[in-house]
This record gives C-alpha cells, sequence and structure tokens, in this order.
C-alpha cells in the first residue's frame, strides 16, 4: 500500500498571503452570455483582509464584460514546481474611475522596480491613458476561495517520485528539442 494523500488545501491565512505576495499574474475570468467565459491575465492588488483591485481600460472587452456580469473570479498561481494556486470569486463592489497615479504605481510595483513602474505609469499618462474616460480602477470583494499547495502533497520533495518524474519529463522535451531542424 502507498502513502496516504495529505490534503494540499491551503489554510485561510495561506490563501490571503499567497493571494497578497507580490508577482503573481492574475487570471480573470467573466461570464458572458451565449459565449464561453472571457479569461485573460492581468497585474492586481490584494491587501489581505480587504477588497482585490483591478485596473483595465474603459471600453475593453473586460470592461464591457464586467459592466454586464458585475462579477469575476481570479487565479493566480505560482510558475515554479511544487505548484500553488488561489482562486477568488465574489461581485464587483467599486468602479472607481480612473486611478490615481499613487493607486497605479501600487499595482505596478507589485510586479515591476520602483524605477521602471515610474517609466510605466508616466507612458500611460503621457498617451492619455489615466484620463477619466479612458481607464478604470475596478474593485472587487472576494466571497468564494479555493486554493493549493501541491508541496503539501505526500512524497514531494527533491528526491521524490513526482519531482523525479518531473525531471525526467524535462529531459526527455530537452532530448525532443534536440532532434528538431533549427531555423
Amino acid at each position: 500500500m502507498g502513502v496516504a494523500p495529505t490534503s494540499m488545501t491551503m489554510t485561510v491565512e495561506e490563501r490571503v498571503a499567497f493571494l497578497a505576495e507580490d508577482g503573481h499574474v492574475g487570471v480573470i475570468s467573466i461570464e458572458r452570455e451565449g459565449r464561453a467565459p472571457l479569461s485573460v491575465p492581468l497585474w492586481y492588488r490584494y491587501d489581505p483582509g480587504g477588497d482585490l483591485w483591478i485596473w483595465i481600460q474603459r471600453g475593453s472587452v473586460k470592461d464591457v464584460a464586467l459592466r454586464e456580469a458585475r462579477r469575476f473570479t481570479l487565479v493566480a498561481q505560482s510558475e515554479e514546481y511544487p505548484y500553488k494556486y488561489v482562486s477568488v470569486e465574489g461581485p464587483v463592489v467599486g468602479d472607481e474611475g480612473a486611478p490615481t497615479r499613487e493607486q497605479l504605481l501600487e499595482i505596478i510595483r507589485r510586479y515591476v522596480a520602483d524605477e521602471e513602474a515610474n517609466f510605466i505609469v508616466d507612458a500611460y499618462e503621457s498617451a492619455g491613458q489615466l484620463a477619466y474616460d479612458a481607464s478604470v480602477l475596478i474593485r472587487m470583494h472576494p466571497e468564494r476561495w479555493l486554493g493549493a499547495d501541491h508541496s503539501k502533497a505526500a512524497g514531494v520533495g527533491p528526491g521524490s517520485s513526482a519531482v523525479l518524474s518531473t525531471r525526467r519529463n524535462e529531459t526527455i522535451h530537452g532530448e525532443v528539442r534536440a532532434l528538431l531542424p533549427t531555423r
């Protein structure tokens, strides 16, 4: 018999902390009438215990879908094995109009250094993309949460079969790539 599986479910505290960590790109999903949900990556801001903030362009596909659905789901994940993810769902509770420079910097600094964040905001300002009619800051109140941390799985560690299997697959993929013609 094998080892009994360990729950990979994150605790409330782990989910909140993970969502608040800098650097996780979110994927937003918005329900649409007669179509599959719209799912696109974006940067977000979340402070533990508060609302989730996103910044989008007015008139964009996201903006139109959000105005109709009035709720969305956001998934954030780690890109490295062992994987972690958190999914939050909730209603739009605020359309704050265009973000201030400082609000936008609070979102962007989660992903890039200060100098680059200022450069990005300067570019948006000079292009008129921070005007009230050009962009909008949206607040969502998380109501439902899901989260998993694959490092909690039994047998996951540096010498585990899961890690060795991943390394074996990477080796196989590397060997296959080596066989392909170069362009």
